[in-house]
């Protein structure tokens, strides 16, 4: 039953059978690519060399670089990888659309898989370990880890259960690339994931903090405080990590920010207030999203009931 003091998690179904449904069709299309794409690399294993990324062969391969992304050689990665595509889709596509979701998938996959490469080059130049070189890498967990980082804009003070904890989303981002880095000390296999992960969230961080347009406004970004690099860390380490962020925020931005005159003063400062202002309104907008999608569910559920209800009276 649900709790009338508190609404469930977004990612939770309000229902039994709502978990089944209100999926886009641009995620359900993107679920049935990955399976497809698994079969096929179970049926045919030599299809790995042609479509996973192995930095030895992307050159000639260069598309690599793009299917790398949509090949999940587990089953257990397969399924992981489809249901965070279903539940995050569902929670995403409503606040960005299907153009906009499509356009961040597409993004963070490509840009996570050039990351991935150059740093295998490097890494095999320094070590000179060929390993470095012809291991396949693949798998959607970039796109899912950037998924994550654009709740964590849109919902960030959203709690999710998890078992016995509760977490904010907001700090959902950064315990995954926590937990990976740790559990990457102790299984040797999964550090081949690690890096699609972290470049998955920084990616997307990138994007969205930098480039993503808002409709609203017509401006690029999100300058909010609420939004910067430290805030994926721990509070005490922010005062450290602020004067490094604010060398790439003027690399990427500093000569946009000048010519912008909208929302900004001469000195390329922002009006006071605006950041915390366009926070609050991405806060809002995305709360009215998810109780219109809750409230959706729970009408589903009653409907379904005073059916079976009246199936009963029948008989």
């Amino acid at each position: 039953m649900m709790s009338g003091s508190s609404p469930p998690p977004p990612s939770l179904p309000a229902g039994g059978g709502s978990f089944f449904r209100g999926y886009t069709k641009l995620c359900k299309g993107l679920a049935v690519i990955l399976l497809l794409v698994h079969l096929v690399v179970q049926l045919f294993p030599s299809a790995v060399t042609y479509l996973a990324l192995i930095p030895a062969r992307t050159i000639p391969f260069a598309w690599n670089l793009i299917t790398a992304g949509y090949v999940e050689q587990t089953i257990p990665g397969a399924i992981i990888s489809i249901i965070g595509l279903l539940l995050f889709g569902k929670l995403l596509e409503p606040l960005w659309g299907s153009k906009e979701l499509s356009k961040f998938i597409f993004i963070v996959n490509f840009s996570t898989s050039a990351c991935v490469f150059i740093t295998a080059i490097v890494l095999y130049y320094i070590t000179q370990q060929e390993i470095y070189l012809y291991t396949p890498l693949s798998g959607f967990y970039g796109v899912l880890s950037g998924l994550l980082v654009g709740i964590k804009q849109l919902l960030p003070d959203q709690e999710l259960n998890l078992f016995v904890l509760k977490l904010k989303a907001k700090w959902i981002p950064s315990l995954v690339a926590l937990i990976s880095i740790v559990v990457s000390f102790f299984i040797k296999d999964l550090m081949s994931y690690l890096p699609v992960l972290l470049f998955g969230i920084y990616m997307s961080w990138i994007y969205l903090r930098y480039f993503q347009k808002r409709v609203e406004t017509g401006l690029k970004g999100d300058p909010s405080e609420e939004f910067s690099f430290s805030s994926f860390f721990p509070e005490f380490l922010r005062p450290t990590l602020d004067p490094i962020a604010s060398i790439l925020h003027r690399l990427l931005c500093g000569r946009s920010e000048r010519s912008d005159a909208r929302g900004q003063t001469l000195d390329s400062s922002p009006l006071p207030g605006s950041d915390s202002i366009e926070a609050n309104r991405r806060r809002e907008r995305g709360q009215r999203a998810l109780e219109q999608r809750l409230a959706e569910k729970l009408a589903a559920v009653r409907n379904s009931e005073g059916t079976s209800l009246d199936a009963a009276d029948k008989v």
